[in-house]
C-alpha cells in the first residue's frame, strides 16, 4: 500500500521535549506536564541487572522472530498484507501484540547498543530484523488506517463489532508504544507513520455521543488509552491525549456490560478498590496517571493514589505479584491471597511497574519506587528462566509436594513459548527499557534522584546543566553503594537523592567527613537528600542493612496466618525440593528461635546468596489417618529427626530453573 512520511513534531516542541524531558524512554512527561520528576538516564555497566539484561540481549530478543515465526504471528501480518497464502494461525484476536512487543523490546536494545557503540554484527542482524518486520507491519495496514490481522483475515474485515472481546484498540496501543520506542530509539518514522495512520483512523471513528463520530465505546482491554498519550508526548498533537481522556472516562458506565473484569462497573475517578483482570485494571490506571500528568486533573490523581494505596495494602502478594485467581485472572477480596493458586500474571507484574513509575514521576515519593523495585526482583523476575529461553506465565508463592502439572499457559513449569504469548515479549521490553525506570530529575532542575541501585552511571539535566553519578555496588547481594560524582555544575548546590528502601531500618551514610546512621541521617519520606556544592570526585556511601529477617504477614491473610517468609535485602526467598532431597516440604516447619544465616553460593544458579534457617518435619505418627485434633490440644506429631534440619533458602526469582518439584515461600511456625 502506498506510504505517507509521518508529521514530526514542530520545532518548537522538539525544542521543549529538549529541555524539560528525556532523549527516549517509554515514557517521557512532556514540557508542560504536572510532574514532580521527569526520566533521566542510567547506563547499567556491570552486576545483577547487567547480567540480567545481557541474556535478554543476547538470548531472549533474538529468538524473538524465530518464535514469532513459527506461532504464524508473522504468517498472518503477510496474509494481510496480500504476500502469503494460507490459514490465519492463532486462537486469539490478539496475536498482533506479541509482535508489538518484541519491536519495542528490540527498538529499546538497539539504542542501548548504539549508546554503547557495541554489538557488531548481532546487533546489525536485530537491525534487520527490525526493519523487516516494520515494513511487514506497514503493508499490513489498511489504506484508511485500521490494522488487525485476526478480523482483517479472519472476521473477513469485520470491525469494531465486538468491542468486549475483539482487542483492536488493545492491539493499536501496543502498536502506538513500539512506534513510539523505534522512533525514540532509531530517529526513523516509518512505524511512527502506521502508529499515526492507525490513531488518526480511531479518531475519526470513536467519540462520545453526539460528536458525529460513529461509535460511543471503549476496547475491553484497556491499553490503547496510555499510549495515545505518549503519541501526544512524542508528537504534540493534543487530540491524541483528548481521545485516551474520553477512553478513560467512557469505562464504568455500561458500555461493556458493567462488568468488573474489564473495567466497567464503576467509573475510576470514584472506584474505592482495584478490582477485575489485573492487568486491564493496572493499564488503565496508568493512563489515568498519565493523563493526570498531562493535564493536571487532580481527581485522577486522588483517584490514582487511592487505589494504589487499596491495591499494596489489600491486594499485593510479598513478592509484588497480583491477581488472586486464576479465574478470569482477576485481583480477590481484600487480603484474599492464597499462594499455590495465586495467578501472580507476569504481565501483571509489568504493569505493577509500568504503574508505579508513572506514580513515581507524578509524585514525587519513594513509596512507588519502593513497589517497584520489591516487584522487579521476585513477582517480575521469576517469569523468565536464567538462560532467557523459558517462562512462567503465573508465578504461584506454593506448589505442592507431588503437584502434576499438564503443561500450557497456566503451568507452574516453565515453557518455551505459549498459545496466549503475552507475557515473553512483555518481559523483553521491560528488561530492554529498565535503565529509563531507575534514575529522575526534579522539575525545577535542582537535583537527581537514584531510585534502583546498579553499577553504571547516573545522567541528568540540571536546567541546563549536566550531571553524572557514577556507582558501584554489589547489590542485591551486598548494601554497599558507592556514589562518585563525575560531572557537575561547580558553581551552584544541588541535591543528591537516594532512596532508602522500605524494607530497610538500619543503614549508614558517609558523605565526605561527615557519617550519619538510621537516626539522624537526612532521611525524609524515603529519600535521603544531601544538598551541597558539590565538585568532582566527592563521594557519598550507603551501607544498608543486609540481615536476613524474618516476615509474617497482616492476620487478615488466612493463607498464610502462622507463617512466615524469609527476606534479604529487596528479595524474597523460597524453599525448593531440589536443596531437600531427604523429604517434601509440606511437612516443614521453620524454628523462629534460630536467627538465619548467609551463605553465598557462586556455583548455585549463576551465583546467588542463600539463607540457611533452621527447622525441624512433623508428620502425623505411623497409621493415623484423620489430620485434625481438638483445638488447643497437643499436637501428637513429633519431629522425625532429633535433630534441627537444615533448610536452604534461594531468591525467588530463580526458582523453576533446575529440576521439577515442590516450592514454597510461606513456612509454617508450628
Amino acid at each position: 500500500m502506498p506510504r505517507s512520511r509521518a508529521t514530526l513534531p514542530s520545532p518548537q516542541f522538539s525544542a521543549a521535549l529538549e529541555q524539560g524531558g528525556t532523549p527516549t524512554g517509554p515514557v517521557r512527561p512532556g514540557p508542560g506536564a504536572h510532574a514532580a520528576l521527569h526520566p533521566a538516564t542510567t547506563e547499567v555497566r556491570d552486576g545483577f541487572w547487567h547480567t540480567r539484561r545481557e541474556v535478554n540481549a543476547r538470548t531472549s530478543i533474538p529468538q524473538g522472530p524465530g518464535l514469532l515465526e513459527s506461532a504464524g504471528n508473522l504468517h498472518n501480518l503477510r496474509l494481510a498484507a496480500g504476500a502469503a497464502q494460507g490459514e490465519y494461525q492463532g486462537a486469539y484476536p490478539f496475536v498482533d501484540t506479541d509482535v508489538y512487543k518484541w519491536l519495542e523490546a528490540a527498538s529499546w536494545q538497539l539504542a542501548q547498543r548504539g549508546r554503547e557503540e557495541e554489538g557488531g554484527a548481532e546487533t546489525g542482524r536485530l537491525a534487520a530484523d527490525v526493519e523487516r518486520i516494520v515494513s511487514l507491519v506497514a503493508d499490513a495496514q489498511q489504506p484508511d488506517g485500521y490494522l488487525n490481522t485476526w478480523f482483517q483475515i479472519r472476521r473477513g474485515g469485520e470491525r469494531y463489532q465486538d468491542l468486549r472481546w475483539g482487542h483492536e484498540l488493545y492491539c493499536a496501543g501496543h502498536l502506538i508504544q513500539a512506534a513510539v520506542a523505534h522512533h525514540r530509539a532509531t530517529g526513523r518514522d516509518e512505524l511512527l507513520d502506521v502508529a499515526r495512520r492507525f490513531a488518526d483512523h480511531i479518531d475519526s471513528v470513536f467519540g462520545p455521543s453526539g460528536s458525529g463520530r460513529p461509535i460511543d465505546g471503549v476496547d475491553g482491554h484497556p491499553e490503547v488509552e496510555t499510549a495515545l498519550v505518549e503519541l501526544y508526548r512524542e508528537t504534540g498533537e493534543r487530540r491524541y491525549l483528548d481521545l485516551a481522556g474520553y477512553f478513560l472516562d467512557r469505562f464504568g458506565h455500561g458500555a461493556l456490560g458493567g462488568e468488573a473484569y474489564c473495567q466497567d462497573r464503576v467509573p475510576l475517578r470514584a472506584a474505592t478498590t482495584v478490582e477485575g483482570h489485573a492487568v486491564r485494571q493496572l493499564y488503565l490506571l496508568a493512563a489515568a496517571t498519565d493523563l493526570a500528568t498531562e493535564t493536571g486533573d487532580a481527581e485522577l490523581r486522588s483517584a490514582a493514589e487511592r487505589l494504589w494505596h487499596a491495591m499494596t495494602a489489600t491486594k499485593t502478594h510479598l513478592t509484588g505479584g497480583l491477581g488472586a485467581h486464576h479465574d478470569e485472572e482477576d485481583f480477590g477480596d481484600p487480603f484474599e491471597l492464597p499462594n499455590e493458586r495465586a495467578y501472580c500474571e507476569t504481565c501483571a507484574a509489568i504493569a505493577s511497574i509500568q504503574w508505579s513509575w508513572r506514580m513515581a514521576l507524578l509524585t514525587g515519593e519513594a513509596r512507588y519506587s519502593d513497589l517497584i523495585e520489591r516487584t522487579l526482583y521476585n513477582g517480575f523476575l521469576a517469569g523468565v528462566s536464567l538462560d532467557g529461553e523459558r517462562w512462567l506465565y503465573v508465578n504461584p508463592l506454593q506448589v505442592r509436594d507431588g503437584h502434576t502439572d499438564t503443561g500450557g499457559d497456566q503451568s507452574a513449569r516453565r515453557t518455551q513459548w505459549f498459545r496466549c504469548a503475552c507475557c515473553p515479549p512483555n518481559v523483553m521490553r521491560l528488561l530492554a527499557g529498565l535503565e529509563h525506570y531507575l534514575s529522575s530529575t526534579d522539575a525545577q532542575g535542582k537535583g537527581l534522584q537514584i531510585h534502583q541501585y546498579v553499577t553504571g552511571r547516573y545522567r541528568g539535566d540540571l536546567g541546563g546543566t549536566p550531571v553524572t553519578v557514577a556507582a558501584e555496588t554489589d547489590y542485591p547481594w551486598q548494601g554497599v553503594v558507592s556514589l562518585t560524582v563525575e560531572e557537575t555544575p561547580g558553581d551552584r548546590p544541588w541535591t543528591l537523592s537516594a532512596r532508602v528502601p522500605q524494607w530497610c531500618h538500619e543503614y549508614r551514610v558517609r558523605c565526605g567527613d561527615r557519617t550519619y546512621d538510621h537516626t539522624d541521617a537526612p532521611v525524609e519520606d524515603g529519600w535521603l537528600r544531601l544538598e551541597r556544592t558539590w565538585v568532582t570526585g566527592d563521594q557519598v556511601v550507603l551501607e544498608l542493612g543486609m540481615a536476613p529477617r524474618l516476615t509474617a504477614a497482616d492476620p487478615r491473610v488466612d493463607a498464610v496466618r502462622g507463617c512466615v517468609a524469609i527476606e534479604r535485602g529487596p528479595l524474597v526467598y523460597c524453599l525448593e525440593q531440589v536443596d531437600h532431597p531427604t523429604g517434601g516440604l509440606d511437612d516443614i516447619v521453620v524454628d523462629t528461635t534460630r536467627p538465619p544465616a548467609v551463605r553465598h553460593r557462586p556455583d548455585l544458579l549463576g551465583g546467588v546468596t542463600t539463607v540457611v534457617a533452621a527447622g525441624h518435619r512433623r508428620q502425623l505418627p505411623e497409621g493415623d489417618w484423620w489430620p485434625y485434633r481438638s483445638a488447643g490440644a497437643a499436637p501428637e506429631a513429633a519431629p522425625s529427626t532429633d535433630e534441627p534440619i537444615e533448610l536452604t533458602a534461594i531468591p525467588y526469582y530463580a526458582w523453576a530453573n533446575r529440576q521439577d518439584g515442590s516450592m514454597r515461600v510461606w513456612l509454617p511456625t508450628f
